[in-house]
């Protein structure tokens, strides 16, 4: 079954005059909305700009292209020029005639301040110059800021800023942040000499989260023991940063796990009336003592280590955050979060009324992004990542509300499908061109689509998304569901069997997880059965007979409580041009790698230990990304060398959910819900020569 619904839309920016001003999608006819499709999936490309200020191999198009000449334009089209190849192969005539109308509707851009460069050096007190500093400008009035790093020479060059009056700050780890504001109307220069921190809480209220955790005691049996279980069940619900920029003694930090040990992974609390969980209940006193002693009001146990700061690759990253309105409904009615992560002084923020939970980027560039909170405006988002402005789109739920949205995967003519929650959750599919939300029902006699849900386009054009029990595979032609279900039911004695995360391979089967089972399961399309692979035990510390004993009589595992020696599989994603599926490990601080055909398994480590991995995208270079749920970065994996790539995020208490690719030739956007602070992320890579370009311009 399945129901169309329009779009509710609201327009949350003041837009800044673009170079590519897109007519709204009410304003064209069928033709036009036929070529703005084509044209954002065959041309978009080259002619649009992924990012902000990113460059383009084509020139932008309107109305005034080919001098206005619709015949010139079809002719570039049809036989193409020295840098673009003919379309007459591909596109049919009565598709070129859409794009030449599309394009048609473009208007000129009005004319505007050319955009300016800012650059300067960050030093210490004492001259040394600061490789890795993260520098960051944000224009009065915008919702957008950019992120960089600097070089070995402690330069730093910003990409090409349009005029206005900017906020300009500098960061590292040990050191005052160094702000100013200036007027950019002309290329400029902004140098900062950063001072040392004194303050020891200040240095450590600075610090991301995987710091913190990576300077917990873990010497002894028992030290170990209760930083596992720090690991794995306090940080189901927080960041880590968030927990442990506070100070309590023994008592305090019990009666916090008071409360923790009755709330579920949803973070709400369930009343007085709540059983607690198993593991937080029985280790309640150790654990509390053990954190009091870490961060308490006598001599920290923790012993902090220095980190190296963003070098070579990372260091050539551009950040764009746009700040995303909070939900009216929740928070302390500030439209934004009022502290936003960007100045790490100020520590981590609580979660309150933030929107974005998973994103992606559609074929123009436009960020896209799911709401599963709460709310009564919007089901998804969308940004335009030249001005910041935010749409929403909204589909009726039966309570009135807007309906909820989890999960989002973008297929080959760049619309998007997710979780959707009208009363019964559904596959909903997002189309582009017209905003229109279309929501498809399992029949009745199936699960609904559920859990923890991702989706997932498979290579043979088929989406798959969780259900409570497995998995759905969704024919978007025919609109025919067929279901796959785990061999361990949604609730068993062991506790939660819920699918976690859910992909599509190659071959065009099927995968999900069982989190706290430990398993992930292939949906086999030529036998119509789930093929169970249990993940290999993560390695834990020494354990007691009457330790284990007790863990292997827990009823309650579940996404926030799982047993030591779990790994946690998550979410994945495949490799689209192998045979390869990678699974984030949460709790085991890794990757599994699983051959699609033949099931061999392999455990990849990540660089750190204290990294909680969370959902997977590759590459068609065979990258594996990841986003990190307690850390404030994400990492690359070149296969080809198996090289690790770190790179760390501009923001504190970032608690990234969903990561996910849009690739233009050599350029690679990677864009991502920094959920926390209600905003969404875009990583885009900058080479040696473009920012060696930028440094000649600004001389």
């Amino acid at each position: 079954m399945k129901r169309s619904t329009s779009a509710y839309l609201l327009l949350l920016a003041t837009p800044m005059s673009v170079a590519f001003a897109q007519p709204a999608a009410g304003d064209l006819n069928e033709t036009q909305l036929l070529g703005r499709q084509i044209f954002a999936q065959s041309c978009g490309i080259c002619h649009l700009q992924p990012a902000r200020n990113a460059n383009t191999y084509g020139p932008p198009l309107n109305k005034a292209s080919a001098a206005g000449n619709d015949e010139l334009m079809r002719a570039f089209i049809v036989n193409g020029t020295g840098r673009m190849p003919a379309f007459k192969y591909y596109l049919k005539p009565a598709e070129i005639d859409a794009i030449v109308a599309y394009v048609k509707t473009v208007p000129v851009p009005a004319a505007r301040a050319a955009d300016q460069l800012l650059s300067g050096t960050i030093t210490s007190q004492s001259g040394q110059k600061l490789e890795g500093v993260t520098v960051s400008a944000k224009l009065e009035s915008s919702t957008i800021t950019t992120s960089v790093y600097t070089n070995t020479a402690g330069n730093y060059f910003l990409p090409p800023l349009a005029a206005g009056r900017y906020r300009v700050w500098a960061q590292a780890l040990g050191f005052e942040t160094g702000k100013a504001a200036l007027e950019l109307a002309a290329a400029r220069r902004q140098d900062f000499a950063l001072q040392e921190m004194t303050d020891p809480e200040r240095r450590f209220r600075q610090l991301p989260g995987e710091m913190m955790v990576a300077a917990l005691p873990e010497a002894t049996a028992e030290d170990a023991r209760m930083k596992k279980i720090f690991m794995n069940n306090c940080a189901g619900c927080h960041s880590t940063s968030y927990l442990l920029q506070f100070r309590f003694d023994e008592a305090g930090w019990s009666t916090i796990i008071d409360l923790m040990k009755m709330v579920p992974v949803t973070g709400i609390y369930p009343g007085p009336n709540a059983k607690p969980n198993q593991i937080m209940e029985r280790y309640q006193k150790p654990l509390a003592a053990y954190l009091s002693r870490a961060r308490g009001p006598g001599e920290s146990s923790m012993k902090l280590a220095v980190r190296p700061r963003p070098t070579g690759e990372a260091a050539r990253a551009v950040w764009t955050l746009y700040d995303i309105a909070l939900n009216p409904d929740a928070g302390i009615g500030t439209p934004y979060v009022p502290n936003d992560g960007t100045d790490w002084t100020l520590g981590t923020t609580s979660k309150m009324g933030q929107l974005p939970h998973d994103g992606a980027l559609g074929l123009d560039g436009t960020i896209y992004f799911t709401v599963n909170n709460p709310n009564r405006a919007v089901t998804i988002g969308k940004v335009d990542p030249r001005t910041g402005a935010v749409k929403f789109l909204k589909a009726d739920a039966a309570n009135g509300l807007a309906a909820t949205a989890h999960g989002l995967a973008r297929d080959s003519a760049g619309n998007f499908w997710f979780d959707i929650n009208p009363g019964r959750r559904a596959l909903g599919k997002l189309e582009t061109a017209t905003d229109k939300i279309t929501i498809y029902q399992t029949p009745q006699t199936m699960s609904p689509v559920g859990g923890a849900v991702t989706i997932d386009v498979d290579g043979k054009g088929m989406i798959w998304a969780s259900t409570p029990s497995g998995a759905v595979r969704f024919d978007p032609v025919a609109e025919k569901f067929t279901e796959f279900k785990s061999t361990i039911p949604a609730s068993n004695p062991k506790g939660s069997g819920q699918t976690y995360g859910a992909a599509g391979d190659r071959d065009g089967n099927g995968w999900w997880s069982q989190m706290a089972m430990d398993i992930v399961y292939k949906g086999d399309v030529a036998s119509g059965k789930a093929i169970q692979i249990r993940m290999p035990d993560a390695k834990t510390y020494r354990m007691s007979a009457e330790d284990r004993a007790f863990y292997e009589s827990i009823s309650d595992l579940g996404f926030n409580s799982p047993l030591p020696w779990s790994q946690g599989p998550r979410r994945m994603g495949t490799d689209k041009n192998a045979d390869l599926l990678w699974v984030g490990n949460s709790w085991g601080a890794s990757f599994a790698k699983i051959n699609t055909r033949t099931l061999e398994t392999e455990i990849v480590p990540l660089p750190d230990p204290t990294m909680q991995a969370y959902h997977i995208a590759v590459d068609s270079r065979h990258n594996v990304w990841g986003n990190l749920w307690t850390s404030d970065r994400i990492v690359k994996l070149d296969t080809s060398t198996n090289a690790w790539t770190t790179f760390d995020l501009p923001v504190r208490g970032t608690e990234i959910r969903h990561i996910a690719l849009l690739e233009r030739g050599e350029r690679i956007s990677v864009v991502m819900p920094v959920y926390r602070t209600s905003q969404m992320g875009v990583l885009t890579l900058r080479s040696e020569a473009e920012i060696a370009a930028l440094k000649a311009k600004g001389q």
